[in-house]
């Protein structure tokens, strides 16, 4: 169960209520797997939290949690899901290459399109790396260029009114967030 509140006295009201909702139904919440995180509000974040409870036992805050696949992180990014996915898709890529290891690069490539995303971050003595760059398959960065390039095409070419005062608009954020994310990706990484 996850519990959303804006303030650290409606997380409690929150609380409240389900520790009433847990006795009258003769349930009760496992205080040590329960765990509490505050996101950050832009350059604001409280470092001192004022104890929460469950059950008059302090709940621990976390600042990284799994939930549904996914990981949440206190400043709303997601990096450390991406890295997860990288090194999962690794994993994938590498199995492929040894079950299917005798059979041509044009079979292990359609596999690899069949059965993993192309998130190609890999380092080059990777042994699934090179045999994909030289197959010229997509790499992370260049999949998020083409993509943005194809979304700003679309919402530019659109006779919708509102999404052409979007692409019109020079000062737009998501305009300005889809471009820099774009040359983000056009920098070299080592």
């Amino acid at each position: 169960m996850v519990l959303l509140a804006p303030s650290v006295s409606a997380l409690r009201a929150l609380l409240g209520v389900c520790e009433k909702f847990a006795v009258s139904h003769g349930l009760q919440y496992n205080t040590k797997k329960s765990q509490f995180m505050v996101f950050k509000a832009g350059s604001r974040c409280t470092s001192v939290v004022p104890p929460i409870k469950l059950y008059n036992e302090p709940l621990k805050r976390v600042y990284s949690f799994k939930y549904l696949g996914y990981i949440l992180t206190d400043s709303l990014k997601d990096d450390e899901d991406i890295e997860r996915e990288r090194r999962a898709l690794s994993v994938r890529a590498n199995m492929l290459v040894h079950r299917f290891g005798r059979c041509t690069d044009a079979v292990k490539i359609t596999l690899f399109k069949a059965y993993c995303t192309a998130l190609l971050r890999l380092p080059r003595y990777c042994s699934a790396s090179a045999m994909f760059a030289l197959a010229g398959v997509d790499s992370f960065d260049a999949i998020i260029r083409k993509k943005t390039a194809s979304l700003l095409n679309r919402v530019r070419g659109s006779g919708h009114s509102v999404l052409s005062e979007i692409a019109d608009s020079g000062d737009c954020p998501l305009i300005k967030q889809m471009i820099a994310r774009t040359m983000s990706c056009l920098i070299i990484k080592y």
